[in-house]
Formats: C-alpha cells, sequence, structure tokens
C-alpha cells in the first residue's frame, strides 16, 4: 500500500520561480569573463540544481578558490539585477499552490536571503515563510538527502510520506536517496529523460500537479 502525501517538499529554483535561465546566462557571462567558457548546456548538466557551495567546488577545481569567491561575487550582483527586471513565477504554480490542500515547505539549494529575494519579487514568500530551508543549514548539498530529510523532520513528517518536486537531476536523486517519492517538473531547462526513474513521475504542466499529487 502506497502512504498518503503528508507533505510537498518543494525546490525553489526551476519549480515555484523561473530563474534558472537567468542563472544559467549569469554563469555563462562569468565563466567567460574569468576563464572557463561554457555553453548554456553545459552549464545545466553542470551547475543546475547543485548548492552554491558543490558549484563553487567545481570552480575552485579548475581555477583555484579565489577565481571561484570572484565568481559567486559576479554572479549574485548581475543575478540580483535579472531578479529584479525579469523574474516571474513558473508558468501555473500559482494556480496549483491555490488548489494544493497538503502541508507544504521549500528545500533549497539556493541560501534563505537569495529565497526571499526571488519568492518575495514573485508575491510567493508568504505562502511559505517560516517552512523555508536552505541547504546552508545541512552538512552536504544535493544529490545527498540530507536537505530533504532535515525539511522533513523539521516538518514533522516522515521520509515516506513525503514527496518532492523538483527540476533537476540531483534534485531527483536527492528525492530518491531520501526514500521519497518525486514530481519531475520537465518543463524548464532540464530534459525530462534525465528525470526519469525508479519513485518518479515526470510532467511538464505545473497545472497538473495538484490532480497529480491526489492520485498519489
Amino acid at each position: 500500500m502506497i502512504d498518503p502525501v503528508g507533505l510537498v517538499i518543494f525546490d525553489c529554483d526551476g519549480v515555484l520561480v523561473d530563474s534558472e535561465p537567468i542563472a544559467v546566462r549569469v554563469n555563462v557571462a562569468v565563466g567567460a569573463e574569468l576563464g572557463w567558457p561554457l555553453s548554456e548546456a553545459e552549464v545545466i548538466e553542470q551547475f543546475v540544481g547543485r548548492s552554491s557551495a558543490s558549484i563553487g567546488e567545481l570552480i575552485a577545481a579548475r581555477l583555484g578558490a579565489d577565481t571561484a569567491a570572484m565568481w559567486a561575487l559576479r554572479f549574485d550582483q548581475a543575478h540580483r539585477r535579472e531578479v529584479d527586471v525579469a523574474l516571474t513565477p513558473v508558468d501555473g504554480i500559482v494556480e496549483a499552490l491555490d488548489e494544493i490542500v497538503t502541508p507544504t515547505c521549500v528545500a533549497s539549494s539556493g541560501s534563505h536571503e537569495k529565497m526571499r529575494h526571488t519568492l518575495g519579487r514573485t508575491g510567493l514568500y508568504h505562502r511559505f515563510s517560516g517552512r523555508i530551508f536552505s541547504a546552508s543549514e545541512v552538512a552536504r548539498g544535493k544529490p545527498a538527502p540530507d536537505l530533504f530529510l532535515h525539511a522533513a523532520a523539521r516538518m514533522g513528517v516522515p521520509p515516506h510520506a513525503c514527496v518532492v518536486v523538483e527540476d533537476s537531476r540531483y534534485g531527483v536523486q536527492a528525492a530518491r536517496a531520501a526514500g521519497m517519492r518525486c514530481f519531475g517538473y520537465a518543463g524548464g531547462l532540464t530534459p525530462a529523460t534525465w528525470l526519469e526513474g525508479p519513485d518518479t513521475v515526470v510532467f511538464d504542466d505545473m497545472r497538473k500537479l495538484p490532480a497529480l499529487l491526489a492520485a498519489a
């Protein structure tokens, strides 16, 4: 028998806010400036879904710690500017949230400061205030299960009763490692084939999510 859903854990970037295209563009630009030319496809494959710390480690391994720190600074500045101009909620997520009655929370690779900014700019912060968890609170970011297990524990729901809504391969891997079912959103940058696998339903329209949750 499948356990009823007791908690829906949302990733933030690419699931609630349409920030991944902005982050990809900024990383491509910063990489070109600092000596690691990357295509958008390479950024999506290597960076999307990872924590800032994990991305920093990748950059430091290639360019050194000082350059990684400079990359992070330039990224944060440019990302904030673009978010203020162009960020929107993910298409269909507002309608989905209006219909979902199961308890929800956010568990993101981004920092609390970043989420306050992005969720605030899109009018979504109040929907999750007090139920927002960051990879900065755990030892290991995605694809390790730590963040999702931390969110479930803080919300008082066992992992087997949680479902995760993710849009990245690393997030989906983290959900599986945590023993949670996953809904992989393929309406953004990540190819659907990167999300497919055990205990995962892949979908491409956020408006379908309430029905998928009800069926789960």
